[in-house]
């Protein structure tokens, strides 16, 4: 069965070129040009990824982003025509996985689009009946339920925020470049921006850390990169 996208874009032209080149890769995509009943099919339906145009009628991407974050952690590319960073950071900040901007390489498209979901795929794939459960002082990490607490509090990260606690709880003490963990976390050595790091960095630390500016766990080396410290 092939995977299905679910495609939120009102500019018609833009919508069918997506799918046109996602169904020739062997995708199934259906598209929707009203950000409200697009948020509807998300939350109703089963699909596999979403792609979200920023400007929409009734209810823009980033609304539809955050909603979709609040039940799910199915991959989101959010696409817009607007360059500005803090555009870029906002929807990252709100859960999605990737941001492209218009006009965009069709083949560029469809490339994100599988790297997204064959990494959603082998995480959620088979899991092993005991628990794989790492203790680092306060947090607790549980690998196989993909849950987190900290001094006992269960806190909510995103798909791509777990993989990079994660990642560097595994690592305790090594100083990763932000090249070394997109390449690591995001699989796509040659396209994406190494400024979602930085954004991701960020939000984990909102949850995970007692005072972001005084960071107990994830510490940056200046002009190196970041450290798990235990």
């Amino acid at each position: 069965m092939s995977n299905r996208i679910l495609v939120i874009e009102d500019e018609e032209a833009i919508a069918e070129l997506e799918r046109d080149y996602l169904e020739l890769s062997g995708f199934s995509v259906e598209i929707v040009n009203d950000g409200r009943i697009g948020l509807q099919k998300a939350l109703n339906e089963d699909y596999d990824m979403f792609i979200l145009d920023v400007m929409l009628p009734h209810m823009d991407g980033f609304e539809i982003c955050r909603r979709i974050r609040e039940d799910r952690n199915t991959p989101i590319l959010m696409v817009s025509a607007r360059k500005e960073d803090i555009d870029k950071i906002r929807g990252l900040g709100l859960g999605a996985d990737d941001y492209i901007t218009k006009p965009f390489s069709p083949s560029e498209l469809v490339a994100r689009v599988k790297a997204h979901i064959a990494r959603y795929d082998r995480l959620v794939g088979s899991q092993p009946n005991d628990n794989d459960v790492m203790r680092i002082r306060g947090i607790k990490i549980d690998k196989t339920a993909r849950r987190v607490w900290v001094n006992g509090e269960e806190k909510t990260l995103t798909s791509r925020e777990f993989e990079l606690l994660v990642f560097l709880a595994e690592h305790p003490n090594h100083v990763f470049s932000k090249e070394e963990i997109f390449k690591e976390i995001w699989n796509m050595e040659s396209v994406g921006d190494i400024a979602t790091v930085t954004v991701h960095i960020k939000k984990l630390r909102e949850k995970i850390e007692l005072n972001t500016n005084k960071p107990q766990y994830i510490e940056t080396i200046w002009g190196v990169g970041y450290r798990f410290k235990v």
